[in-house]
């Protein structure tokens, strides 16, 4: 019998790996394997049919010692403790390693939102703003979107927190609409950031952005987002995948087209355009492509699946979309993955700009959001690049690394209390 997959233990696995390599005591480091809080709430919620059903949800705090938590809080019927701790962990380190002022959380609720009516969803996102009040605030802990929330479920947590406080306070969620705080440029911060990644990766090996080909598994914000980027700057989208669905055309996909069908109709499912043939996510995971995007959950490209894979680099625009053991089929074939807490941090760097912009009633353009994100991201990738020269290692590993620097260090200057 295979053991079940544990996305923090895969976690544990990758900071241990990067720990040796930096020859870290287990002393110095041991504090990032632990969160710092780890709240479960229950909550009931009254349904448009008058039954009270009651949802399990998470708030949990991995590390606060570079700055406020920061993460954002995902629906979905498969959420469960173990992941959202790995998660909140990954944001520890993605902050680090970008080197913004943030420490990490994450947060989720275990419920499918395409069951529940508008109403009762958003009565649900007002009991769990309620619930996890203690420990949510712009300078302990500041919530923002993930897997199956958005824009709108933010300006409900934002309400919900400011009903208590009394006043208004738009710099406890980033992610929000504009009419309440928003940042221009947050909706598409991380399929930029994937964009930006990918181009700094292909620049390394004498490569640009219109001359190769792209698999983009996870047709959400992040997935629809870095398609329509990569598209315009001349890739050729070969296949693209949501829930419904995957789709492939080996000439290329009309992404425009496709992004209109998917504002009328929701899902891929159904779409017809020319030479378009439907696939399997393995065969979209598999097939021939230079770049493959893994964006949607975890543990996509498994051990099975890395051995069948085709591309040249991955971009994980997901969190955790590949398992510690496809890592070492992964590097021995020689392909190259950009990790999670590097390729889709655009989306935390841009959420630490709507926050700064909140707390100081500052409105940046979206120009000037876009370029220091860019700025941001450039620099970061070089960063991990140089580090994974300097210990002959992966990107992944040479991430972490650049991460555990700077939480280590951290925790040397504050010390232990008491």
């Amino acid at each position: 019998m295979s053991k079940k997959y544990n996305p923090y233990d895969q976690m544990l696995a990758t900071l241990d790996k990067a720990a040796g390599m930096m020859n870290v005591p287990d002393s110095e480091y041991n504090f990032l394997r632990y969160p710092e809080r780890e709240l479960k709430v229950s909550l009931p919620v009254r349904m448009d049919d008058g039954t009270v059903k009651v949802f399990e949800g998470f708030r949990i705090q991995h590390s606060s010692l570079r700055g406020p938590c920061k993460g954002g809080i995902r629906y979905h019927q498969d959420v469960d403790q173990d992941e959202v701790k790995a998660l909140a962990a990954w944001m520890s380190l993605k902050c680090a390693v970008v080197n913004i002022p943030y420490g990490g959380a994450k947060g989720g609720i275990k419920v499918d939102p395409r069951e529940l009516s508008v109403y009762e969803l958003k009565n649900l996102t007002r009991r769990f703003t309620a619930a996890i009040l203690p420990l949510i605030g712009p300078e302990s802990d500041i919530p923002a979107p993930d897997v199956n929330t958005n824009a709108q479920i933010m300006g409900w947590i934002m309400d919900t927190y400011s009903i208590f406080m009394g006043h208004s306070v738009p710099g406890v969620v980033t992610g929000k609409p504009l009419d309440i705080g928003g940042s221009l440029g947050r909706p598409e911060a991380t399929g930029r950031g994937v964009m930006f990644a990918t181009r700094e990766m292909l620049k390394k090996h004498g490569k640009k952005l219109n001359e190769i080909t792209v698999s983009v598994q996870g047709y959400g914000n992040v997935g629809k987002t870095a398609a329509t980027l990569l598209y315009a700057e001349g890739s050729k989208i070969v296949a693209i995948g949501d829930v419904s669905c995957s789709i492939r055309n080996k000439a290329g996909l009309n992404i425009p087209e496709i992004n209109d069908y998917v504002a009328k109709n929701g899902v891929l499912k159904g779409y017809k355009g020319a030479g378009v043939e439907e696939v399997t996510t393995e065969e979209l995971l598999t097939c021939e492509c230079d770049v493959l995007v893994p964006a949607a959950l975890e543990n996509q490209i498994t051990e099975k699946i890395a051995e069948k894979i085709k591309a040249s680099y991955i971009v994980e625009g997901a969190n955790g979309p590949t398992s510690s053991e496809a890592d070492v089929i992964l590097n021995k074939k020689g392909i190259i993955v950009i990790p999670d807490i590097l390729a889709n941090a655009g989306g935390v760097v841009v959420s630490y700009f709507e926050w700064a912009q909140n707390i100081q009633s500052l409105m940046w353009n979206e120009e000037e959001v876009n370029s220091k994100l860019e700025n941001i991201m450039i620099k970061s990738f070089q960063e991990v690049w140089d580090t994974k020269d300097q210990y002959k290692t992966d990107m992944r590993t040479g991430a972490f690394i650049v991460a555990m620097r700077r939480l280590v260090e951290a925790r040397k200057i504050r010390g232990v209390f008491p």
